[in-house]
């Protein structure tokens, strides 16, 4: 638990450094697609496709942008290969996981129930370059899930709040242990999911923190056997 807290604290000063660096700014674009570190960097033209998804979000259900950076930083600090997540949405919370799979040569599974949500997501996600990251499966997660092979490193949920606890219930033998399950909205639609909340503060299994980056919080919970 220990190395995972200094893992997230060594990978959050590495992030402001970078993004403070005057020699990193100053690098030529040459210079930039050529460094190893570039191939999950944030362009120009994803930052706009971004702030472009938020924009048209009428409904909200994007994460924030300070969510969406946590995100990319937890999947980079613990290295995660096999992401999933649930609750794709329009592809934004997908394209910072994909940001953070980039680097670590991992891939994320993003599923959508909404038909229409989920082929925007596929969209937005083919226009930020992580088509070959980032996989959209349009579907009712709980029938899709089952279908996945493997196990997952990390996994995001940010699908119906009420449903939280089935999700948990039916992805924690999949998690690996050291593996992280984090869950969106928990500060702000705490009521909508206290079964969930309940079931992962009180497992002997889990070590768990509730953090918030933005407004709308996260519960991050460690696997610990």
């Amino acid at each position: 638990m220990h190395a995972f807290l200094l893992s997230l604290a060594i990978g959050l000063a590495g992030v402001i450094l970078t993004a403070q660096s005057p020699a990193t700014q100053a690098r030529s674009p040459q210079a930039a697609a050529s460094s190893p570190a570039s191939k999950g960097a944030m362009t120009p033209a994803i930052e706009s496709l971004l702030r472009e998804i938020r924009t048209v979000d009428k409904g909200q259900l994007a994460v924030s942008e300070e969510d969406g950076r946590f995100l990319r930083l937890m999947v980079a600090t613990r290295g995660a290969k096999s992401i999933l997540e649930i609750g794709g949405a329009s592809g934004y919370s997908g394209i910072w996981l994909g940001l953070g799979a980039r680097e670590t040569g991992g891939r994320v599974v993003s599923i959508e129930y909404d038909a229409q949500r989920a082929k925007e997501g596929a969209a937005n996600i083919r226009r930020a370059g992580l088509e070959d990251v980032v996989r959209v499966i349009q579907g009712d997660a709980f029938a899709e899930i089952p279908k996945l092979q493997g196990t997952f490193d990390l996994v995001f949920l940010d699908a119906w709040k009420p449903d939280y606890k089935k999700f948990f219930e039916m992805v924690y033998p999949r998690l690996v242990p050291g593996g992280v399950f984090m869950a969106h909205n928990v500060v702000n639609k705490r009521r909508d999911m206290e079964p969930f909340l309940q079931t992962i503060l009180g497992h002997p299994g889990l070590f768990t923190s509730i953090v918030s980056p933005g407004s709308e919080g996260m519960s991050l919970s460690y696997k610990v056997r």
